[in-house]
């Protein structure tokens, strides 16, 4: 009887050890600089390996930002649901790069910390289950080129108000005179 139990298990070990075994992909990310100002642009980069794939997601979190992580272009869109930031992989070497302008992006970013994710499947942050993911930190500080805010001298609204009352009646006085 302890016979038919060896050949049941030596095969099925052997089946298990032959086994191709998936590898997981891995993937890297960094950021330079770490430390920028608001509209400056921050090169991203990193690599992927252990999958082929053409490219990978990008999503970042930060400063009053959906916590599943929301595109790099603007900030009002959530990551998922097929919205991402995306990265083309060199086929060659599995590397992959990424130019974050801060000057064009949709939506508000205020100072503080934001963290970038690279993902290999386009889930989102609260979707994400595996370890197949890497992040980098980016510290925004105000913009350089924010420009004072001179206020509006008061006289300027009611000057347009009247210039826009004499004009209301003069275009009244021109119909009257039309018909």
């Amino acid at each position: 009887m302890r016979w038919m139990y060896l050949l049941v298990i030596i095969p099925a070990l052997l089946g298990a050890i032959a086994m191709p075994v998936e590898a997981a992909p891995v993937l890297s990310i960094s950021a330079s600089p770490v430390q920028a100002h608001i509209g400056d642009t921050v090169t991203l980069n990193g690599t992927v390996s252990g999958i082929t794939t053409i490219a990978v997601y990008l999503f970042v979190i930060g400063p009053d930002l959906d916590i599943r992580g929301v595109t790099l272009d603007n900030l009002n869109i959530p990551a998922g649901r097929g919205l991402f930031t995306t990265a083309p992989v060199r086929m060659s070497d599995g590397s992959w790069t990424y130019t974050w302008d801060t000057s064009v992006i949709l939506g508000e970013m205020k100072p503080g910390i934001y963290t970038v994710y690279v993902v290999s499947s386009p889930l989102d942050r609260s979707r994400y289950i595996r370890e197949d993911f890497a992040t980098a930190e980016v510290e925004f500080l105000p913009s350089e080129n924010n420009a004072p805010e001179i206020p509006l001298n008061p006289a300027i609204p009611v000057i347009a108000v009247g210039v826009g009352a004499v004009l209301g009646l003069f275009m009244v006085r021109m119909r009257k005179k039309r018909k």
